[in-house]
Formats: C-alpha cells, sequence, structure tokens
C-alpha cells in the first residue's frame, strides 16, 4: 500500500473529523501535529479551584478540566462540552483567554499542546457529584484552596492561577 492508498484508507476510516476521531487515528495525529485544547480555570466567589483528578497511561494527578478541540469546533463550543461533560452542569466563561502556553512533552503521544485557558466561574454553591467515586478515581472533582502538590506536571504552567 503506498502512501495516497494509506490515506485513502484511514479517510474512509473518520466518519465526522468534528465528532472526534478513532482512538488510533487520534494517537497517530497528536504523534504528528500539535493538539490545540482549551483548559477551564473554574473558580468560585471564594476563589477556589475546581479541579478533577486524572489517572490513566499518560497522565496521573489533578488537572484543570479541559478537551481538545475538533475539527471545524469553535472553541466556545468546546468550552461549553467539557462544562457538560467533566463537571455536569454549565460553567460561566470569559470570552477571552487569559493565557495561551505551548506545552511540550517528553512523550511523543499527545506531546505537543497549544492550550488555550480560559477563567470559569461556578457558584460556591455548586458541589460535584462524585457518585460513587474515590478521591483518586478518574474524574473525581474537588475544590481546591490552593495548587496541590500532585497537579498534572503539564499543568504546572498554571500554578500561579490555581
Amino acid at each position: 500500500m503506498d502512501t495516497k492508498e494509506a490515506i485513502k484508507f484511514l479517510d474512509k476510516q473518520i466518519k465526522n473529523p468534528s465528532q472526534g476521531l478513532p482512538e488510533e487515528i487520534f494517537l497517530f495525529a497528536s504523534k504528528i501535529v500539535p493538539m490545540v485544547n482549551v483548559d477551564l480555570l473554574i473558580k468560585d466567589e471564594n476563589g477556589r479551584t475546581l479541579l478533577a483528578w486524572r489517572e490513566d497511561e499518560l497522565y496521573n494527578g489533578w488537572h484543570l478540566p479541559g478537551g481538545i478541540i475538533r475539527f471545524k469546533e469553535k472553541m466556545e463550543t468546546r468550552l461549553k462540552k467539557v462544562s457538560k461533560s467533566e463537571i455536569g452542569v454549565m460553567v460561566k466563561f470569559d470570552t477571552v483567554p487569559i493565557a495561551i502556553n505551548q506545552i511540550m512533552w517528553k512523550k511523543n503521544i499527545r506531546g505537543h499542546f497549544i492550550s488555550i485557558l480560559y477563567k470559569c466561574f461556578l457558584s460556591n454553591s455548586f458541589i460535584p457529584k462524585n457518585k460513587g467515586l474515590s478521591n483518586k478515581d478518574p474524574g473525581y472533582l474537588a475544590w481546591h484552596d490552593y495548587c496541590p502538590k500532585d497537579l498534572l506536571k503539564v499543568q504546572k504552567i498554571y500554578k500561579k492561577y490555581i
């Protein structure tokens, strides 16, 4: 199979890139081009930051909720989708980012990101729904008064905001 045939084959595997990519294709793409993502700095009236626990083959620790922008998707749309899927409710957010960072990590897979940080707001009355989750289960949400020691290394650039 030559390159053109391989690309044609891969193209048939991608039904709708705006809905996301098959995992294997996404991981390959992340090895050859930077991924653009939004990160949500979610604060309450008391200045606390809402963080989520992540534990997978790539990263372990607390992190700002976020997501990779899909093909032809507006950043605001991704913010809303991340808010709904990871937090369970819609957050208010500023439409102008507070930071844009280039993150290059040692790994080849998912190792280069352009991360766009948005300031978001949730009332301090918001209580995360962590039904059936312990504090070290993926997706567990918790308010933090300060930056935890076990924040993902790739997100240490956000320490001053937390």
